[in-house]
């Protein structure tokens, strides 16, 4: 979709502003080129080639289209043949870009360098922000990661110079900040390996997460296999005001779906509110629509969009995106799968948890909801930044409510803490005070990294085990995720909230109602937070911290030493030896919610994400085991002894013995890891059987040779003992939309055969056969 280019300079001058919108298009497209970016001078949007993708697909549909639609079909490999049906086919995609973040990109390189290509066939970048952890502040934390991580970003940094990949180096940001400051544009299709890609959505773009495996699939040229998403419509109505935020719309919104009901569909928000939202708060819904499951989340393409790609030095894109208007807005009349309609003008500010981000409260409701629950009132730590709430705006509208407290001598009871989202984000608001504010008033400003939002956290308030209460505007709050410690209860919110209960102390505190006393015992209410959407003045780009890849990497040499414990060269996994999978053992029956953050942990587990034999001593160990309630102790049926549950693992394979993991509803949610699927690859395992699964993990699975299988009758999930063994049979005729058998072998001899459903296509099934997509890549060769 990049290899043709298009751009207009000065288009409406040269034909006036009676000119047909698409024939302005027809006729400077073979005169002028407009980059995807300033860092790619040479890769070009092709608004054109979508905009004829397009109508190709609504002649053969018949029918108007969603904006998921047209962005997504237009960039069909092949318009003109693909069966094109929601929530049923499969579809080949050409995407635009692919950006990797650095604990993922190290399997994502060590695959592509596997694949023996020379170079990267999309625009594609890395970005350093996950290795850093927070404990001192920005400076020194940063300087740190530089030291302890120095054989990774070295990997990294000569691995992308050789194929061709855009490298961010340590400091540069957020992954999700850096993409919407620079690769982000209307109509973009890209894939990131994280999570929280669809953050890109507010800037009208198709972003999805993705596992390593799909990133080297887009980076070889082949074409991308997405399942073709339904679309929920959420459509909004009135108009943002005083305490209320972007956040709480998709808080509102993770309440009303869960975090599974956004599974295999789009949100595509809609309506007259949409133009109350900035551009950077649309990222923030989008961003967090990873928490109903959502395949990605996008915004209609609007002023607030071009007003801000105007202020990131894109204007160029800005006005040949206002060209193709009509491309980037949902046709009159398309329909929506399921709508929902949120009133913003009737919206109250929300905080969601613990322990889940869809459990919703209202912030006047969970003072008294934390009371007779038994949660920690007192709030210990407030964070306000991340991937989600780290904008221009989020910064000053914090620092409006930290300014009305300093003027009261009032400083934070909670410790508090900021994360800028990019380097160009700390120097604007350095520059224009707001730092200054949030330090005065007890804040300590982290570097321009994912830090405690990911765990890289070293806590030293509390000591593992306490109850305690800390407060968020980041996305997740899964169990232990922010600081290894499952006794800290998580919320999520707005930074404005999250800086309002920082000045309080206390979850029980309504800002809009509430009184804060100052040091002379003055009575105060905090007014509601106010800040620019943009810089009055341009932005202050900071340090300079992009290494651009050479013409010709073929020369430079990138080491991985065999005797690395952060970094190992990945070896094939074994093909399927042609036969029904007898007699498994299973490893696991899994009780409850299991994220991908259960299966790989990530806070100090992050520097083992380049070496897959060591990252694999973490597989499961959050996970909670159904005999015995414990996490990280289940039985070896090989010596009837208990272990953790890698080092049973390892026994297993070591004896020759394939294994299978049994689990519960929404398995392997939250983070798009793929080691969450390489790890039980690597140590012996042959299927997952579960009641359902979410989107990105069942892939990971498929990529890696293993066989995701959910039961047909989920009441089957209780037939399965933790010692019983498992065959899978029906494997020689494995086909698309076929179940396979699983027949139960109990200890006490008896047997019992259940079905198991799977969304294997063709393609997949091949990947199966070859032991990995990988494997199948190299076949094909």
């Amino acid at each position: 979709m990049a290899s043709y280019c298009l751009t207009v300079t000065r288009l409406r001058l040269a034909l006036g502003t009676g000119a047909r919108r698409f024939h302005v298009s027809a006729a400077f497209s073979a005169k002028a080129k407009v980059a995807m970016s300033r860092f790619e001078p040479d890769s070009c949007i092709n608004y054109e080639k979508m905009h004829e993708n397009i109508n190709t697909v609504r002649r053969r549909l018949g029918r108007p289209l969603t904006l998921s639609e047209k962005i997504v079909y237009g960039h069909l490999d092949d318009p003109v043949g693909q069966e094109i049906g929601r929530g049923r086919t499969y579809l080949r995609l050409r995407p635009d870009r692919v950006a990797m973040q650095d604990a993922t990109a190290q399997m994502a390189m060590l695959q592509f360098i596997s694949s023996g290509l020379p170079r990267v066939a999309v625009p594609s970048t890395i970005h350093c922000d996950h290795l850093i952890e927070a404990q001192i502040g920005g400076t020194e934390d940063l300087q740190r990661a530089k030291e302890v991580n120095e054989e990774v970003y070295n990997f990294l940094s000569t691995s992308a110079a050789k194929y061709g990949v855009g490298f961010w180096k340590p400091g540069s940001g957020i992954i999700h900040q850096i993409i919407l400051e620079n690769y982000a544009y209307p109509g973009v299709l890209l894939i990131g390996t994280d999570s929280h890609t669809p953050n890109g959505g507010g800037l009208g773009s198709i972003c999805i997460g993705v596992g390593g495996a799909d990133a080297v699939d887009v980076m070889a040229g082949i074409p991308w296999e997405l399942k073709c998403p339904n679309v929920i419509g959420v459509k909004l109505t009135g108009s943002l005001s005083g305490w209320t935020s972007p956040k709480d719309v998709i808080l509102k919104v993770a309440g009303i779906l869960t975090v599974k009901g956004g599974t295999g569909a789009i949100v595509e928000y809609h309506g007259p509110g949409v133009d109350s939202i900035s551009c950077t708060g649309m990222a923030t819904i989008c961003n967090m629509g990873a928490e109903i499951g959502a395949t990605t989340s996008v915004f209609p393409y609007n002023h607030r969009m071009k007003t801000y790609m105007e202020k990131t030095g894109r204007g160029d894109i800005a006005s040949v995106s206002d060209q193709f208007q009509d491309d980037l807005v949902p046709d009159k009349g398309c329909e929506y799968d399921q709508v929902i309609e949120i009133n913003l003008s009737e919206l109250k500010p929300h905080i969601n948890g613990p322990f889940t981000p869809d459990l919703a409260h209202p912030v006047s409701e969970i003072g008294a909801i934390a009371k007779k629950s038994g949660w920690p009132l007192e709030v210990k730590v407030g964070l306000i930044g991340s991937c989600t709430n780290s904008s221009y705006e989020d910064m000053g509208r914090a620092a409006s409510l930290a300014k009305q407290a300093l003027d009261k001598g009032l400083k934070c009871k909670a410790q508090f803490t900021v994360t800028p989202g990019s380097e160009q984000i700390r120097a604007t608001i350095e520059r224009d005070g707001y730092s200054k504010i949030l330090n005065d008033v007890g804040g300590i400003v982290l570097a321009n990294a994912c830090g405690p939002c990911i765990g890289q956290w070293d806590r030293k308030d509390v000591k593992k085990g306490e109850k305690n209460t800390i407060v968020t505007s980041y996305n997740r709050n899964f169990t232990g995720r922010n600081d290894a410690n499952p006794a800290t209860h998580a919320f999520v919110t707005s930074p404005e909230i999250v800086t309002a209960m920082a000045l309080a102390g206390t979850l029980d505190f309504n800002p809009e109602t509430d009184y804060l006393t100052s040091p002379t015992g003055e009575k105060f209410k905090l007014e509601p937070p106010t800040g620019d959407e943009l810089p009055s003045r341009d932005f202050d780009p900071g340090r300079d911290t992009y290494q651009h890849p050479p013409a010709e990497g073929g020369s430079v040499q990138v080491d991985v030493s065999p005797s690395s414990n952060r970094l190992q060269l990945l070896e094939p996994f074994d093909r399927w030896h042609g036969k029904d999978l007898e007699e498994l053992m299973v490893l696991i029956k899994v009780k409850g919610k299991c994220t991908t953050d259960h299966i790989s942990a990530a806070g100090p587990w992050l520097k083992f994400r380049g070496h897959l034999d060591n990252i694999s001593n973490n597989m499961l160990i959050g996970a909670v085991n159904i005999d015995n309630d414990a996490v990280n102790k289940i039985k070896n049926q090989l010596t009837g002894e208990f272990g953790g549950v890698p080092d049973v693992a390892r026994d297993y394979k070591a004896s020759g013995v394939n294994w299978v993991v049994v689990g519960d509803e929404n398995y392997g949610e939250g983070s798009s890891r793929e080691h969450a699927a390489l790890e039980p690859r690597h140590l012996g395992g042959r299927a997952i059987i579960v009641k359902s699964f979410a989107r990105i993990h069942e892939t990971n699975l498929k990529k890696q040779g293993l066989l995701p299988l959910t039961f047909n009758d989920p009441n089957d999930y209780d037939k399965i003992l933790p010692n019983d063994k498992i065959s899978i049979t029906g494997l020689k005729s494995l086909s698309p939309g076929t179940p396979l058998t699983a027949v139960i072998k109990h200890a006490d001899g008896s047997q019992e055969s259940i079905s198991l459903n799977h969304t294997f296509n063709e393609t997949q099934i091949e990947w199966f056969k070859a032991g990995s997509a990988l494997n199948r890549m190299k076949e094909l060769q």
